[in-house]
């Protein structure tokens, strides 16, 4: 990200952001309205800069967005944002389109649902999952066309503690660099670095724990006092 701005309608959204990601996992996390949605969704073009630019493998996301997303994978808040298709196999295959139908194509889906626990589901409703299996759904229709980078934009918000945990372990033992926004300080701890948005601004950008340091003075200052 080279000097990225990006103003939607009247706000400044975030302002003078320069970074490059190559650590394998990196971590994003800021209040509501902080911009770090934003900043994700600039890595597969979901979002384009208003001045400045963003190179993915030295693709500009303005030029070449077609090509980018097919390096970039992203996995949204809700599930249901992303699964458009009957079946849960239908939705994976979806994501196999360029590939001609045939068993190649039939094979990698099974490959992939094999991967993520969801083999024995090829043919249900897609959407009568339970919140954890639409978001590993997500994940694996995403991860079956082979992205270089994969951004989860808060991936699990909406799930229990035990799909957390699921959802977190597939990420965590992805081959892939992994960009992960989240307001779970405890999935954080295991990035090699985080960033901490805060009024469309890179704040902070270090190891995790001085970094989440930095995160929860933000919260405090921002805390009103409690009258005693």
């Amino acid at each position: 990200m080279d000097d990225v701005h990006v103003r939607l309608g009247d706000r400044d959204v975030l302002r003078g952001v320069d970074l490059v990601l190559r650590e394998r996992r990196v971590g994003v996390v800021g209040a509501n309205g902080s911009g770090k949605s934003t900043l994700a969704r600039l890595l597969n073009g979901l979002v384009l800069p208003t001045t400045g630019r963003v190179l993915v493998d030295g693709l500009d996301t303005r030029r070449d967005g077609a090509r980018v997303r097919r390096r970039v994978g992203f996995v949204f808040t809700d599930p249901d944002a992303q699964i458009v298709m009957p079946t849960v196999a239908e939705d994976v295959g979806y994501s196999l389109r360029h590939v001609p139908v045939g068993p190649e194509r039939d094979a990698r889906v099974r490959s992939a649902l094999e991967a993520h626990g969801l083999a024995d589901h090829g043919d249900h409703p897609a959407h009568q999952l339970s919140g954890g299996q639409k978001q590993l759904l997500a994940l694996t229709s995403v991860l079956v066309g082979e992205p270089r980078l994969v951004v989860a934009d808060e991936p699990t918000t909406l799930l229990d503690l035990r799909n957390t945990r699921r959802v977190a372990a597939e990420l965590a033992a992805l081959d892939q660099q992994v960009v992960l926004v989240s307001h779970d300080l405890d999935l954080l701890h295991a990035m090699d670095r985080i960033l901490v948005v805060d009024g469309g601004r890179v704040v902070a950008d270090d190891g995790p724990a001085p970094a989440l340091a930095h995160y929860r003075r933000l919260v405090d200052a921002d805390e009103p006092d409690v009258a005693r």
